[in-house]
């Protein structure tokens, strides 16, 4: 259930209610006054970001919601990163990419000299494996994705790190690139299970924390920073205690740049007043999936063509007109077009709105008018779009299918939601992913991966058994394990193929949408980009 407690802090763009902020602890104790960043001069250099998103924590060991991990990319250096609107990494604090053993279990990392961090400590090969071990042995919530992994890590260098992976991961350099997964000093933070030091922050990254408090924090340039200067002289972030309040806030002048999050109807208008002139948007690719869980253990839906007529029945361009004010991309496969090896095979099989093909299917497996197939779609009662959604595809059931197809929408609280999936409560669910790192694993190994199982029974441990399905395929574990290993990134594709035609022809899941994400800025405020992973990148900001 672990990857769950990212999905419930996923800020979805579209959401009404404002889910990651008030899903989030509360933030420390005010270590400065907001007026502090309110009342800055305009022009002494700095960027005022408005946001919503109140972080819990800035401990890079226990940060996994946008709102903390977003902080922590901007203060913070990785060992590899990402160019803004690519998914493949580039070195970062290492000075090339990973040299892996044949046997897929050895990374060596050559490191960059000279680099110290915020405290005067000097960067080497030993605070990099202390980073990386405090990661893990701390025990915090995204700590599973290297614990999981990796066997150990040791400095066998002054600027040579050398890691062991427990069984080869092809996509193991992607994880070096999560936020997290940063450089912090041995001087400022101990190991040890639980021994977290959620005010501060002390790394190598372009700018340190100037200031901590529960409405704004205050970024300062790192004057001592080894790679290029910010473009400008610091960074205020205002934190906003609505959607409503940043509309306003931006609207006004307030702030330079707001970012994460509003409603779908303040970014049409300010998207409108955009092509005006008035101020600029910002979209771009985002990396967060929505999609349908299919049950196989539930009935009807242990019927392939009952699922194969739940895909036909979903019209994602109505979708995207009706629900998401057209803020998103039609998906056609659960690996999102972000990366190449993407293939849209379900528009292929099976077209949107194909009501025809989908009344045949539900007749092929024995349902009729006085016979109808019912099933239940649920989905957590904190996200209006997933009701929207879940409203528009009984609509379309109950309008175009001539009674072959009775859809029931049911909600509940989204702690239970989440509690329960995996138990297998829901025949029907409406969900969105947040990946924990970018690669086609993660949108592959987390759906469909089953450690035990059996086609009779279907998962009854794995990955698809915590998502609901309960899918399980013994061509596709192996095909999992084979993309895995393989490092060649041609013949990794070419699995990928495969995996993505297995599962349009035994649908676990259907893809509805890939995101979007939206940044405003005003006139004058250049160089506003976001990189993959959401996170919106301070040091290149300018106005």
């Amino acid at each position: 259930m672990r990857r769950w407690g990212r999905i419930t802090k996923f800020l979805s763009l579209f959401s009404i209610c404002l889910f990651l902020a008030v899903s989030c602890t509360p933030g420390q104790q005010t270590t400065t006054p907001s007026s502090s960043v309110v009342n800055t001069p305009v022009g002494d250099g700095r960027i005022t970001i408005g946001t919503t998103s109140k972080p819990r924590t800035l401990d890079p060991a226990d940060a996994y919601e946008l709102a903390s991990l977003g902080l922590v990319f901007n203060m913070s250096d990785r060992l590899y990163t990402y160019e803004p609107g690519k998914t493949e990494i580039k070195p970062q604090l290492a000075t090339e990419l990973p040299k892996v053993s044949e046997d897929g279990l050895t990374y060596t990392i050559p490191l960059r000299q000279g680099v110290v961090f915020h405290d005067d400590t000097p960067f080497n090969a030993k605070a990099m494996a202390f980073s990386i071990q405090r990661f893990i042995e701390n025990k915090g919530k995204p700590s599973f994705l290297l614990s999981d992994t990796v066997d150990s890590v040791k400095a066998t260098g002054e600027n040579e790190l050398t890691i062991k992976l427990k069984k080869p991961f092809a996509a193991f350099p992607s994880l070096l690139a999560f936020s997290g997964v940063c450089a912090v000093s041995p001087t400022a933070y101990e190991l040890g299970a639980g021994k977290f030091k959620p005010n501060i922050f002390v790394g190598t990254g372009p700018y340190k924390l100037g200031q901590y408090g529960t409405d704004s924090i205050r970024l300062d340039v790192f004057d001592k920073y080894w790679g290029e200067k910010p473009a400008n002289k610091g960074i205020n972030v205002q934190i906003q205690t609505s959607p409503v309040n940043l509309f306003n806030a931006f609207r006004t002048g307030a702030v330079d740049v707001a970012y994460l999050s509003l409603q779908p109807d303040q970014i049409r208008s300010l998207e409108e007043s955009a092509k005006k002139g008035d101020w600029q948007a910002i979209t771009a690719q985002g990396s967060v999936v929505s999609y349908m869980v299919l049950n196989r253990n539930q009935k009807p839906l242990d019927k392939v063509e009952v699922r194969g007529a739940i895909a036909a029945l979903v019209d994602r361009p109505l979708l995207n007109q009706r629900v998401l004010y057209n803020q998103a991309d039609p998906l056609y496969s659960m690996i999102p077009t972000t990366f190449n090896v993407s293939q849209p095979l379900f528009k292929e099989k099976y077209p949107d709105a194909n009501f025809d093909q989908a009344k045949k299917l539900l007749t092929t497996a024995g349902f009729s008018k006085e016979n109808p197939a019912k099933i239940q779609v649920w989905y957590p009662a904190s996200s209006p779009t997933r009701s929207l959604t879940a409203q528009t595809l009984k609509s379309l059931a109950d309008r175009k299918m001539d009674g072959l197809l009775q859809l029931e929408v049911n909600t509940v609280e989204g702690a239970t939601f989440f509690k329960n999936i995996s138990k297998g409560l829901y025949p029907i669910a409406l969900l969105d992913w947040y990946p924990d790192f970018l690669d086609p694993d993660n949108y592959v190994q987390p759906f469909l991966a089953c450690q035990k199982g059996s086609d009779a029974k279907g998962c009854e441990d794995g990955g698809s058994q915590t998502q609901g399905s309960f899918y399980y395929s013994e061509t596709m574990n192996k095909l999992i394990d084979q993309q895995r290993k393989e490092q060649n990134p041609e013949a990794r594709k070419k699995i990928f193929a495969d995996i993505q035609t297995q599962v349009v022809k035994d649908i676990p899941y259907v893809p509805l949408w890939q995101n979007k994400d939206y940044v405003f800025a005003q006139k004058g405020v250049s160089n506003v980009n976001l990189d993959p992973t959401q996170n919106l990148i301070y040091k290149t900001i300018t106005k």
